[in-house]
């Protein structure tokens, strides 16, 4: 495979860039391949399970398709649904792509803005979608790519059509990556259950990387015998089944801390620890007893951190200084936060039954949630309990997944739940 490459970098010197893939099957995973020039479809949706190098071939297409045309360069979008997770996503993946294919060193980058001029004179812009007025603001669009797509929503997704519609760009088209979860997302419903037209879908899992190393692939495989759910959503790409919701009802809208609404009341902060597989999750909520409503303003996820990350991450937020209720188990990560300086973290007061006695104490509670919170979201519409194979009846305990951050929930209320520290009052009785 090879490709002529024409452009104006800076000012009128002309480049010419010849692309060449020896050996092409090396270099994209075949799903990736065999659709790699067709732009016959608007919409194109790739899901799948963890490893399956999904994004990554999106980010090859999407490269490709703009190193192609230099009388009309493209100009393309890519998006998070939360800005200050662009820089190490999406941003990052598309340098190590035009690294590895040798094109950077022609590329003109701005890492304050997060925009990448190809030497084509085609554009990336690298945004979220935090504000959408901002994006609508953004003309000319040739292109779309919504990475980790179920973390958006319906209208995010149907006022980006409108924003692609620049008639000088031919073969405009908007991307969908994400992992699937539950069948409850809005991604389920609108292109699964609705069939939507002008629309293709790819799906893929580990098995169709041929880039994944034998030890990554060993790691996945051996959820078969120890955690079948888990096997079957994240390693293989399969929606959750719906099934009896532990929280079933919540209130999804944009959340300001310092309205009058919500400054008065006091803060809460929960963490729970995590590294390969599971995320550590960091959540901040404000509570209201007397109206039994609790408002989940901020959260941070993410997997592979060490606690001086995690700690970094904390303080980057400003709350080094607040009390943070953490996962009792991790007693050492525990004592490595507050050597880094988090010095007010606490272990949970993990008592019998303590996590059924936190689940039953959540619930008297309504859930108003920022949408933002995306990781909190999608365990709340996966969060399930135990189903009994020989009864079909539902059993007093939870499903270990999707737990991540309604575990730091459960730690973050442990000041306000009286069963992790009984209350006393004494009364003074004269005889």
């Amino acid at each position: 495979m090879t490709s002529a490459i024409n452009g104006n970098l800076i000012g009128l010197i002309l480049l010419t860039i010849k692309l060449s893939f020896k050996d092409p099957k090396r270099v994209f995973n075949k799903p990736v391949y065999d659709s790699l020039n067709d732009y016959s479809n608007f919409t194109e949706i790739w899901f799948g399970g963890a490893a399956s190098g999904k994004s990554h071939g999106v980010v090859q297409k999407v490269v490709l398709k703009a190193l192609k045309q230099w009388k009309c360069p493209r100009k393309i979008l890519f998006l998070r649904k939360v800005g200050t997770s662009v820089k190490e996503s999406i941003f990052e993946d598309v340098i190590i792509r035009l690294s590895e294919w040798k094109i950077l060193p022609f590329c003109k980058v701005n890492k304050s803005n997060y925009e990448i001029t190809l030497p084509n004179g085609s554009v990336f812009l690298f945004k979220g979608m935090d504000n959408p007025e901002k994006i609508k603001s953004i003309k000319g669009l040739s292109d779309v790519v919504m990475e980790e797509a179920t973390e958006f929503n319906q209208e995010d997704y149907e006022q980006l059509t409108l924003r692609v519609r620049e008639p000088k760009h031919k073969d405009r088209q908007i991307y969908l990556m994400f992992n699937p979860v539950s069948k409850a997302n809005w991604v389920y419903k609108y292109f699964f259950e609705l069939n939507q037209p002008d629309t293709v879908i790819y799906q893929s899992n580990y098995k169709d990387n041929r880039f994944i190393d034998a030890r990554t692939k060993a790691n996945i495989e051996r959820f078969k015998l120890t955690n079948p759910a888990w096997y079957r959503i994240y390693a293989l790409g399969e929606f959750a089944t719906l099934d009896k919701l532990i929280y079933p009802n919540y209130e999804k809208r944009r959340l300001d801390p310092n309205s009058k609404e919500l400054k008065e009341l006091p803060d809460l902060f929960g963490l729970d620890f995590g590294y390969v597989n599971d995320p550590s999750a960091f959540i901040r909520l404000k509570v209201d007893e007397a109206n039994k409503t609790i408002y989940f303003v901020e959260e941070f996820t993410k997997v592979g951190l060490l606690n001086n990350q995690i700690a970094d991450a904390i303080k980057s937020m400003g709350y080094e200084k607040e009390l943070i209720t953490a996962d009792a188990a991790e007693k050492k990560s525990i004592d490595e936060l507050i050597r880094e300086g988090i010095r007010r973290v606490k272990a949970a007061k993990k008592g019998p039954d303590s996590i059924i006695q936190g689940i039953q104490f959540l619930q008297q509670f309504k859930f108003v949630v920022d949408d933002r919170c995306f990781k909190l979201i999608e365990e709340l519409e996966n969060y399930t309990w135990i189903k009994d194979k020989k009864t079909s009846e539902y059993i007093n305990k939870p499903v270990d997944m999707f737990n991540h951050v309604l575990d730091a929930v459960r730690y973050a209320v442990e000041p306000i739940n009286g069963q992790a520290a009984p209350k006393f009052k004494t009364y003074n009785i004269s005889l």
